[in-house]
């Protein structure tokens, strides 16, 4: 009799430890996972479906706003609708030259499906990055059957992956000593101006020199000939 209630009291944990293992296996994330401090750059917030019988059809990402993202732009994807919702700071921010007090707070994709078995990328371009270590950008994805899974937990250095881990950002320290290319081309071409220009003067004194002694020559001899 222990026998028979054992059996289906293990049944039951091994496919509840499967379900978290599918959870924790295949969620949404962002991508790429690192970027620089100060940059701008293109991120895809990836999205698989996990039930085998609904479709997602709800993706909403909110982005920090303790360490703000000023300029925030939305690639169209086919078949859905974008909703970008912005927010007040309570302490303006300087950015782009000017004082920046709202910056969009959610992005919300809704009017298409990610099938059983696919799954859907939704590009956003930010920038520039804050000085933070991460940025978190918990994610709701709502399916047809009406189920919510939120992707909202903040992963901690050195412990297990959380079930439901939101999509996180990693940020570097930009390199101080790595001039932008524009910058680095254009004293390249300066300089190289100048040398050009340096080297023209010294070419035309050398054939005014040239000249002079040709002409001095010249007067030489036509005093040395005779009457």
């Amino acid at each position: 009799m222990r026998t028979t209630r054992v059996v289906p009291a293990v049944l039951v944990a091994v496919a509840m430890s499967v379900a978290v293992a599918g959870s924790a296996g295949a969620h949404a994330t962002v991508n790429p996972q690192q970027a620089t401090q100060g940059s701008y750059t293109k991120v895809a917030f990836r999205v698989p479906n996990e039930r085998p019988d609904s479709g997602t059809v709800k993706l909403e990402v909110s982005f920090p706003t303790d360490r703000p993202i000023t300029s925030v732009s939305v690639r169209p994807v086919s078949g859905w609708t974008v909703d970008v919702e912005r927010t007040r700071l309570p302490t303006p921010v300087r950015a782009h030259g000017r004082e920046i007090s709202e910056v969009v707070s959610k992005v919300t994709w809704t009017g298409g499906t990610i099938r059983p078995g696919e799954f859907e990328e939704f590009d956003v371009s930010v920038g520039p990055l804050p000085e933070a270590e991460r940025l978190l950008f918990k994610a709701l994805q709502t399916y047809a059957s009406g189920e919510v899974v939120r992707w909202i937990e903040e992963p901690v250095a050195g412990g297990p992956e959380p079930a439901f881990p939101a999509p996180v950002l990693e940020l570097t320290a930009a390199s101080s000593a790595s001039a932008p290319e524009t910058e680095l081309a254009a004293e390249t071409t300066g300089s190289a101006a100048d040398a050009g220009d340096g080297t023209d003067a010294i070419a035309v004194a050398g054939l005014g020199l040239r000249a002079l002694a040709l002409v001095v020559a010249v007067a030489a001899l036509l005093r040395r000939r005779p009457a």
